[in-house]
């Protein structure tokens, strides 16, 4: 004869999650991971725009947006392997990383998984501040991918265990609403940027 399980309908007790302070601002630090990934996605085309930086680190990008007179050339502009691998090399490590970082995050959890993504925010921030040469540019890059590769998997899993069932939907939405405003900043800060460096004197010799 075949066993069976018996679950007593009345012997157990539902206990919902209360919406608190404390809820609620884990859930907000937790998707500031998003808010990196966004600031990073909106500021990288207008830095890679800039003549100061094409000058310092991809000079001949610099010299090819310019014809003979001196005046912008609208063809071709950014045809240059060594910039297109700066630009996409974040993302190439993202989808690296993510196969790391499921494992991680099932295997030790969701913060260790979200320390380990901001340990790679951090250190490829400080490389790409204070870099000299395309080489560094680039592994600051890759080390950012590896963050963003992180914080994608572990995030969004976190946010929604934290949360009660109520308003879970609304604060897992926190990241991707961290990604945007992470891009509005960027954006805003542009041409700020922009014009902080207009009176640097734009020379490829230098």
């Amino acid at each position: 004869m075949a066993g069976g399980a018996f679950v007593p309908s009345g012997g157990g007790r539902h206990h919902e999650g209360e919406v608190t302070a404390f809820v609620l601002v884990t859930c907000f630090v937790a998707a500031m991971g998003g808010l990196l990934f966004g600031y990073d996605l909106g500021i990288t085309g207008g830095v890679t725009s800039m003549e100061p930086f094409l000058i310092k680190f991809f000079p001949s990008v610099y010299k090819q947006m310019k014809d003979e007179s001196g005046s912008e050339s609208q063809y071709c502009k950014f045809d240059n392997q060594l910039l297109t691998l700066f630009t996409s090399s974040l993302y190439l490590a993202a989808l690296v990383a993510s196969f790391f970082a499921s494992i991680t995050t099932r295997l030790l959890g969701r913060k260790p998984s979200m320390f380990i993504g901001g340990l790679f925010f951090l250190i490829g921030a400080l490389l790409n501040g204070f870099a000299i040469n395309v080489g560094m540019l680039i592994i600051g890059r890759l080390l950012l991918g590896f963050g963003v590769g992180y914080c994608n998997q572990s995030v969004p899993v976190y946010l929604s265990e934290m949360a009660p069932t109520k308003i879970r939907g609304a604060l897992n939405m926190g990241f991707q609403m961290m990604i945007t405003i992470g891009i509005l900043i960027a954006n805003c800060n542009t041409p700020f940027f922009k014009a902080r460096i207009k009176g640097i004197r734009l020379d490829p010799e230098a």
